[in-house]
């Protein structure tokens, strides 16, 4: 069986992609980029609840620090020695969420091509709707922890993705945040050995347009 890596942030999209595609592929890692106040890549979670979740699914976690205010040219510089490590290992291949944004999945394929690896991606040209509500219905559970007030209303953040939440987004947002109007965070569901038990924090903005509510472990 093939070998690889999950682009990991903790969201919807990156666990439907290793629910896809679990029983096909050997997963040896979840990979994530974490900055200098331990907190993910643009989703601003707390690295302690992506340590958690990952150790409730089953997998290893790796990590790639990047500095602050991460240039395009250090995240390849960090994330090409982490996958060049990877790829010694036997891993062929890096896993994505992506759903259509084709100018990401060219990005990727090209950065990856360079390493002598490929990209994998499961939901790929899969409908928002269809995939929203498949995530809801299978039973996974989720939190909006990041909204762009540029096309959403901050009111969105710690609401729960759920029917409800579907029904009320803006005709103009995508169901799954593809565009990167919200992001979510996963903390059950079928793939969970056990739920993570998760309370709301304190809610805050940055660069006056991303709005987080913060998630803490009970």
């Amino acid at each position: 069986m093939n070998k690889a890596v999950i682009a990991w942030s903790g969201g919807k999209d990156s666990v439907l992609a290793l629910n896809e595609i679990h029983n096909t592929i050997q997963i040896e890692a979840l990979i994530t980029t974490v900055n200098e106040d331990d907190r993910i890549a643009m989703h601003g979670i707390n690295k302690s609840l992506i340590l958690e979740q990952a150790r409730a699914i089953g997998h290893s976690m790796i990590e790639v620090r990047i500095p602050p205010n991460c240039s395009n040219d250090q995240y390849e510089s960090k994330m090409t020695e982490t996958l060049q490590e990877c790829h010694l290992r036997g891993v062929e291949s890096v896993i994505f969420g992506d759903l259509f944004l084709e100018d990401i999945r060219a990005y990727r394929e090209n950065f990856l091509s360079r390493i002598g690896m490929k990209g994998i991606f499961p939901l790929w040209e899969k409908d928002s709707t269809v995939l929203a509500k498949q995530f809801i219905g299978s039973g996974f559970r989720a939190k909006i922890i990041c909204v762009d007030t540029q096309t959403l209303s901050k009111e969105f953040a710690g609401r729960e993705f759920d029917y409800e939440l579907l029904n009320s987004l803006p005709t103009h947002v995508d169901a799954c945040g593809e565009n990167g109007e919200f992001h979510t965070f996963v903390y059950d569901g079928p793939i969970f050995q056990k739920p993570l038990k998760i309370r709301k924090g304190r809610e805050y903005s940055e660069q006056n347009r991303f709005y987080y509510c913060d998630l803490l472990l009970k």
